[in-house]
């Protein structure tokens, strides 16, 4: 007899095959459905847990070093993608807890509906459970199950009486209005039904003494973290129930070069060689790379690439805070852009090509748009930093973060766009002089008192709020972005949510990109460089002007003394110049469609009312 083949030592614990629950594109990961979110699947709602459970061995990794170091990591991955017989993935976990079930109407645990393994359906009367449509959380993130039981005994139970009744609670829809008082809850103990009517009131969870359970339901294994705030019930699908924290930033010189995209993952080693001063042994680890990637090397370009990136470190080494550092990714990306990049002297995988336009730039004098660039070649890299609940970062300067892991990763969650657009500026001095002027010195001065008064009234801390952004110059740029995106959006044939805004206006910055904002096939074709040709350009904000001149709501539009959550836009409205909200950097806010064609009463204030009187 032949002995037996000797068994297979395990190198570690056996790898376990989780089942797979639905399936979300990759760009959803960061701005729909990211860690600490709900995903409905089918009847099922689940939470995305932390990324510190991810398994993203095969993820592809995205780098993009000017947003890594401004953000404290090494690099991005793109969410994992996977098949059905795979086993890696974005794991979820079912949450909210407490279901009903719409035959028997029973309220409690999902446990304690005695489920078969693998449905999620009512023991008795094998029908598929409701997940609760309200949950309860703070703005620090805290997340938890709706305290149903102590919302249906409130001023039902005799002073001092503790404990639970034991009984049975039940959820039924009468059907006669869409309202919450068509919502009942009752209990079996005998206590009187009541509505879920008033339970969305500020104050309605504290009136009960429910307190904030500190409970992060998307971090494996967190500990419950002590909290102050007053819980808010919240709808499960609500928009505030899971808002993302992104940054973003382009590639720009020297990182979108070539020989950076190809050299990422051995930068660090080249770094150390040109710290050194060992320009020789920079020349050996490239013939060595040189043989993998099958691609030639220029070592003098490479130093002369790591130069510039040291160069450009050391003159952010002054930043004190991220806010000032983004403040720096947006004046670098200005420069960049106003310098250009020709395509001529650029390899096939360079990430930034920025051209002056073929034909005279003349045709846009007389509008005060100057410097119109083709933008033919872009890289831009959104990275999720964190989330919030309740708060959102558009009405609250301090909106707390909340993590992403339990552990610190070096990496985060990120997806690129690639694709191109069009950058225009406006004349400087021109801008400076209408901004001065004192009509629309007082119109930006009324949008910037109603947000910084709604910032601090939602502060936790008023004197901390940084001051508004809302001048004149932004919020002429703002709208006259979101009237060029419209504009185009109607004649070029893009949709308005294909593309995207990117602001330039602080100090010395006076411009607009108008780039791809989706990674499919719209505008990356070259029919959105198009647009950037003076003469078309020029036609495009005749346009643009023209239909700003007139609104379907008007009078009310253009007299308005502040629209929006907040007041924070004066004539602006879904009629005129608002857009899709991922189109906008600002939520809609901070909008004057009167700082572009002037008022009926003062047609003046307008920076384009001289052109439009010709």
């Amino acid at each position: 007899m032949t002995p037996p083949p000797a068994r297979r030592r395990r190198s570690g614990p056996p790898e376990r095959s989780y089942p797979r629950r639905g399936s979300v594109r990759r760009a959803q990961m960061i701005t729909t459905y990211g860690v600490g979110s709900m995903v409905a699947v089918d009847n099922e709602s689940f939470m995305v847990t932390g990324t510190d459970s991810w398994n993203v061995t095969d993820a592809p990794t995205i780098f993009e070093h000017r947003l890594a170091r401004v953000l404290g990591v090494k690099s991005f991955r793109l969410p994992p993608a996977s098949d059905d017989t795979s086993k890696d993935g974005v794991h979820v976990r079912r949450f909210p807890l407490w279901h009903s079930c719409p035959k028997c109407t029973v309220l409690q645990h999902v446990r304690r509906f005695n489920s078969p393994a693998g449905k999620n359906e009512c023991g008795e009367c094998e029908e598929d459970l409701v997940p609760s449509r309200f949950v309860m959380a703070c703005a620090k993130g805290h997340i938890d199950d709706f305290p149903y039981w102590k919302w249906v005994h409130r001023k039902n139970r005799r002073e001092g009486e503790t404990g639970l009744c034991g009984g049975e609670m039940r959820l039924r829809t009468t059907g006669k209005t869409a309202s919450l008082r068509s919502i009942l809850i009752s209990c079996t103990c005998g206590v009187p039904e009541v509505s879920m009517e008033g339970a969305f009131s500020r104050n309605a969870l504290s009136d009960l003494k429910v307190f904030c359970t500190g409970k992060r339901p998307w971090l494996k294994d967190a500990s419950i973290d002590p909290c102050s705030e007053r819980p808010r019930t919240l709808q499960r699908g609500s928009s505030v129930a899971w808002q993302p924290i992104v940054r973003t930033a382009l590639s720009i010189p020297p990182y979108s070069d070539e020989h950076f995209v190809k050299l990422q993952a051995d930068l660090d080693a080249l770094r150390e060689l040109h710290q050194a001063g060992n320009e020789q042994g920079i020349e050996i680890y490239l013939k060595a790379i040189a043989m993998r990637e099958k691609y030639e090397f220029s070592a003098a370009k490479v130093i002369a690439l790591l130069e510039a990136e040291n160069h450009e470190e050391a003159d952010s080494e002054g930043e004190t805070s991220s806010d000032s550092a983004f403040v720096r990714l947006r004046k670098q990306e200005y420069e960049r852009l106003v310098a250009g990049q020709s395509e001529k002297g650029t390899g096939r995988e360079d990430q930034f090509v920025c051209e002056h336009p073929f034909s005279s730039p003349t045709a846009l004098t007389s509008l005060g748009v100057t410097g119109p660039m083709l933008v033919k070649r872009l890289r831009e890299v959104r990275a999720l930093k964190a989330f919030s609940r309740v708060d959102t970062p558009e009405n609250r300067t301090d909106v707390h973060e909340a993590a992403l892991s339990l552990e610190e990763l070096d990496w985060l969650p990120a997806m690129e766009v690639q694709g191109e657009g069009v950058f225009l500026r406006l004349d400087e001095e021109r801008l400076e002089s209408w901004a001065h002027d004192v009509a629309v010195a007082a119109r930006a001065d009324r949008v910037r008192s109603n947000h910084l008064r709604t910032t601090r009234e939602r502060a936790q801390d008023p004197d901390s709020v940084p001051d508004s952004p809302a001048t004149p110059r932004m919020l002429l740029l703002h709208t006259l972005a979101h009237a060029l995106i419209n504009e185009w959006s109607l004649d070029g044939g893009y949709p308005a949510a294909s593309l995207r805004e990117r602001l330039y206006a602080g100090d010395g910055m006076a411009g607009i990109l108008i780039c791809t904002a989706t990674s499919d096939s719209a505008g990356s074709l070259g029919g959105l460089v198009a647009q950037g040709e003076p003469q078309r350009l020029r036609s495009s904000l005749d346009a643009a002007l023209d239909r700003a001149c007139w609104c379907s709501t008007d009078p009310l539009c253009i007299e308005s003394e502040g629209t929006g959550a907040g007041g924070l836009n004066m004539a602006a409205c879904h009629a005129c110049v608002l857009l899709p909200e991922t189109s906008c950097e600002y939520g809609n806010g901070l909008l004057d469609r009167a700082l572009l064609i002037g008022t009926p009463e003062d047609p003046s204030i307008g920076f384009f009312s001289d052109a439009l009187s010709r």
